[in-house]
């Protein structure tokens, strides 16, 4: 699939040694996601190529924990609303569908979004 050694960037293991409360009977999806998180990570940062492979793990096992934590009462919540009475609440989890998305940190370290000055010459091969 990818160019990248190991490809998917963590195992099921690794992605449960840093998730305590990691869901029972979720290793199948939790598999597909580490590939399918993998391939995302170098679709949108290329630069992930160049990165440590433990930055690669740290990262992707961080982008399918966020996927797989879609229940809004276990994640967090983009806002909420109270009332009192007659009772009403309202909440807007962060990302409802788990969706994968990179943090700023984490286009950071795996060398994306850093910006290079360079200049082009118009006038070469003119006198």
């Amino acid at each position: 699939m990818a160019d990248v050694v190991p490809f998917p960037f963590a195992t099921v293991d690794e992605l449960k040694a840093r998730w305590p409360d990691f869901p029972v009977g979720g290793d199948a999806f939790a598999e597909v996601l580490l590939e399918d998180a993998s391939q995302y990570i170098l679709d949108v940062a290329p630069s992930a190529v160049m990165a440590a492979v433990g930055t690669r793990r740290r990262i992707v096992c961080a982008v399918v924990r966020r996927s797989m934590e879609t229940d809004p009462e276990l994640i967090g919540v983009e806002s909420m609303q109270q009332g009192a009475g007659p009772y009403q609440e309202t909440r807007k989890a962060i990302n409802p569908h788990g969706d994968f998305y990179l943090t700023g940190q984490e286009k950071k370290a795996l060398g994306g979004g850093r910006q290079k000055a360079f200049t082009i010459d118009l006038l070469a091969g003119h006198s």
